[in-house]
């Protein structure tokens, strides 16, 4: 016989949570489901719409069906974007072009992108939020590389890490066009 009583969503949701160490505040602001929704819904005393589970299941970073089934473990991440829907970013002269390899759904957590520096070309950055940072690899060509006072010269096959919450330049230096491989690194938010 099939069992006919509806899954403990609430129960399901404040286990899982629990387990994942996370207060009621932290989730609200991960899923976008207000603390005293969250409340309601654990103690089983609202009936969740699909939609807000779903807000849920995010916020926890598992599936859907793992909060029916009561299971905490995480989604598996499987995000292939094609060459073609990427987003290419020109400058005002297109002598900086702009790869951006991240999905906008990372944006202020991590960005991936792709520059190619035309010859003499260079990127003036303003400073990004405190204790973000920067990580480049020299794919072709050599640049500077400016933050606040320090300074240096990379050419192809260089890496470098650098604090970026202060201003912050990246200059082609080469005869020719040079690429680099950047990711932008934001602080862990800091959840309350």
């Amino acid at each position: 016989m099939k069992d006919e009583n509806p899954p403990l969503i609430g129960k399901n949701i404040q286990r899982i949570r629990k387990k994942e160490q996370l207060t009621l505040d932290i989730l609200a602001e991960r899923s976008g489901v207000s603390k005293a929704m969250l409340s309601q819904i654990e103690s089983q005393k609202v009936n969740p719409t699909v939609a807000t589970v779903w807000k849920i299941a995010r916020g926890l970073g598992i599936e859907l069906n793992a909060i029916l089934k009561g299971e905490s473990e995480s989604a598996k991440k499987f995000i292939v974007i094609q060459k073609e829907s990427m987003a290419v970013l020109n400058t005002v002269k297109d002598s900086l072009h702009v790869q951006v390899l991240s999905p906008i759904m990372m944006a202020e957590d991590l960005e991936i992108y792709i520059l190619t520096f035309d010859k003499g070309s260079s990127l003036i950055s303003k400073p990004h939020e405190p204790k973000s940072e920067e990580y480049l690899t020299i794919l072709e060509g050599a640049v500077r590389v400016k933050a606040g006072t320090s300074e240096s010269e990379l050419h192809k096959g260089d890496f470098i890490i650098y604090h970026c919450d202060i201003e912050h330049s990246i200059e082609n230096i080469h005869n020719g066009s040079s690429r680099i491989h950047m990711i932008v690194r934001f602080p862990e938010k800091r959840w309350a």
